[in-house]
């Protein structure tokens, strides 16, 4: 299959991948949203809900796999592209190879658990029976901004509990 998209097509793609991150942000969940195309149109969306479902599975790329097998009725995603924010890790590659899906877009890297380009490069391992084009960098900024915001006011809000703690523990 031949990349059948726009450029203009992907930025707005991955700008809809990007408001699925925000709902996870608002959610206090990890900001990581993810959106699948077919034929262009939008057949599977989903973002971070590991602590809202408390199941270590519900990594914004599973969900919208599940989402876009229920539209297409098959587990099978060719013709698909995945447009995500952040690099998969592991679980999420594992989920894109054994779907089919033939492209993704990712955003930003993740050094510590990406397995597309950081700490492996699963999804073009020619060991496995499929490989998947990968392009990356569109929304890099946003992308990465987004998480380092989320990590920050979590420190933050930490910094400040803890610091209550100490004051209660002196009265």
């Amino acid at each position: 299959m031949q990349n059948k998209l726009s450029p203009n097509q992907e930025l707005y793609f991955m700008s809809l991948a990007l408001e699925e991150a925000r709902k996870a942000k608002f959610m206090g969940e990890v900001p990581i949203g993810a959106i699948i195309v077919h034929k262009n149109q939008i057949v599977g969306r989903g973002h971070n809900l590991r602590e809202q479902n408390q199941d270590a599975t519900a990594h914004a790329e599973v969900l919208a796999i599940q989402d876009a097998c229920r539209t297409l009725k098959s587990w099978r995603l060719w013709d698909c592209q995945l447009f995500v924010t952040v690099e998969p890790c592991m679980m999420c590659s594992g989920a894109i190879i054994n779907s089919q899906l033939p492209e993704i877009y990712f955003g930003t890297r993740d050094p510590k658990a990406g397995t597309v380009q950081s700490l492996y490069q699963l999804l073009n391992d020619q060991r496995l029976n499929h490989q998947v084009r990968v392009y990356e960098g569109l929304f890099q900024r946003e992308s990465s901004q987004i998480m380092q915001d989320f990590f920050r006011e979590i420190r933050l809000r930490r910094k400040k509990l803890k610091k209550s703690k100490q004051i209660s523990r002196n009265f």
